[in-house]
């Protein structure tokens, strides 16, 4: 790559230690380069993480900030979340403060212009950076911005501590009503003297200093979510989504196989079924979930995980699934189970995937929607279960079961039930894929060259920073 000019602006870009995190941020210098071609983008991260990303086009630059997960405490080349288990996350959160010195050294040693600073909302304290570097600075959150509005605010205001119902409202928005089942375990058991709790008001505290929000979302979609972000943070909020992933070609054997399973299936007939990279559902969960797509009937294809509870790097055994089960669907050419990494979105291309079943992770629900797929809900933590909220009320979504503790149950029966009715010609699956479809429309518009408010909020930040 030539050498950086004296006057090239220089855009930052930092995204958090998370496999849902890093591609958006990459997409997002994508567009950036794209609409500013003389852009120079740096992406941040740390060694490991780097050196598994793809290079970028239009190109990036990589800089690696150095981490030693030991001195925290955490397992050696732990460099993500995907490396750990839920009870080790909080020591990782607090870890990643310590890449402080370092980003501050790097930023104060580039030569030309830095014109803006794109952080992680977890990386929000890179607004002092900024400010000290005569830079703007903006937070860029891979999710939505209602599910990020109630989590900060879960966090803030611990609403569940106030009261002994298990139904109450947020105090900063009254018009959200939780249910204790929505509240992930580690908030609850917060009293707001925890290092959990420091560590997200410390969070939010940083964002409201940031000049700007950059949501990956759409407008249309998300004006009262947006709406609550701008009142929280106090800033102006850039609607910019969809930034998801397009499908591409694979010469992998595992995926031509799946893409020639998918083939042999009718249009909209196959249920997929996908708990993301770092979560799963309890071993009993596990079991009830196969025999209900047994018994729906419908084919289906499952990215599975080993329970929770165990090491997703020791592989997945049969002896989590009832007896026979995978032989049994296989035999019968209604079920697919597929072992580690999936290609989620070729998947949710595919004209045979008539519904994904997801954690409601924001990525997976862009991902759905912009194919005009819809959902099935399993929310197991952090923002999903305020992603599933939302999703149930745009009409896309049916909402099957609720978080992964061994006393959130769900029956065999049920997921049969709620399997049978999103996916046949029942009145309220035809109007879960009528509603997908406007979503999908409404998705694609965001981007249109001419007109598109997601490609005019973009623009509009640009300017706005000088760039």
């Amino acid at each position: 790559m030539a050498p950086e000019a004296e006057e090239s602006p220089h855009v930052v870009l930092f995204p958090f230690l998370a496999r849902g995190h890093i591609p958006a941020f990459l997409r997002l210098a994508g567009l950036l380069r794209a609409l500013r071609p003389g852009l120079v983008v740096t992406l941040v991260s740390t060694p490991r993480l780097l050196a598994t990303l793809p290079p970028a086009s239009p190109p990036v630059r990589f800089h690696a900030l150095p981490f030693a997960p030991t001195e925290h405490g955490l397992p050696p080349g732990a460099e993500s979340l995907a490396d750990l288990h839920v009870h080790q996350f909080i020591d990782f959160f607090r870890a990643t403060e310590s890449l402080r010195p370092a980003f501050e050294e790097f930023v104060s040693g580039i030569r030309s212009t830095v014109c803006v600073i794109i952080a992680d909302a977890f990386f929000a304290w890179t607004a002092d950076v900024a400010r000290a570097r005569g830079a703007s600075h903006a937070v860029f959150l891979p999710g939505g911005a209602f599910g990020n509005a109630v989590f900060f605010s879960v966090w803030e205001h611990l609403p569940h501590s106030l009261t002994t119902a298990d139904e109450f409202p947020l105090p900063d928005f009254p018009d959200v009503v939780l249910h204790r089942t929505q509240i992930p375990r580690y908030i609850l058991a917060a009293t707001g003297a925890d290092p959990w709790t420091a560590f997200f008001r410390r969070v939010i505290s940083f964002c409201r200093k940031t000049d700007a929000v950059l949501v990956n979302t759409v407008l249309e979609l998300e004006t009262p979510g947006l709406d609550m972000l701008r009142r929280s943070f106090g800033v102006q909020p850039w609607p910019i989504g969809p930034v998801v992933a397009l499908p591409t070609p694979s010469d992998s054997q595992d995926d031509t196989a799946i893409i020639q399973w998918l083939d042999a299936h009718s249009a909209r007939s196959v249920l997929y079924i996908s708990f993301g990279s770092q979560n799963s559902i309890s071993a009993n969960q596990m079991t009830e979930l196969a025999l209900g797509l047994e018994a729906s009937g419908r084919p289906f294809l499952w990215a599975v995980r080993p329970p929770l509870g165990f090491d997703a790097k020791d592989g997945f055994k049969l002896e989590w699934l009832p007896a026979g089960f995978e032989e049994r669907t296989a035999r019968a050419k209604t079920g697919l189970l597929l072992r580690g990494w999936a290609p989620q979105v070729r998947i949710l291309a595919h004209p045979s995937t008539g519904v994904f079943l997801t954690h409601c992770g924001w990525n997976s629900i862009l991902e759905s929607l912009s194919h005009g797929v819809p959902l099935l809900g399993w929310p197991l933590g952090a923002e999903q279960f305020f992603n599933a909220k939302l999703v149930v009320e745009w009409g896309v979504c049916a909402e099957v079961a609720r978080g992964n503790l061994e006393s959130s149950t769900v029956s065999s029966g049920e997921v049969a039930e709620a399997v049978g009715t999103a996916m046949g010609e029942t009145a309220k699956g035809g109007e879960m894929r009528r509603k997908a479809a406007e979503v999908a429309r409404a998705m694609a518009a965001a981007w249109e060259p001419r007109g598109g408010p997601s490609a005019e909020n973009l623009e509009g930040f640009l300017k706005c920073v000088s760039l």
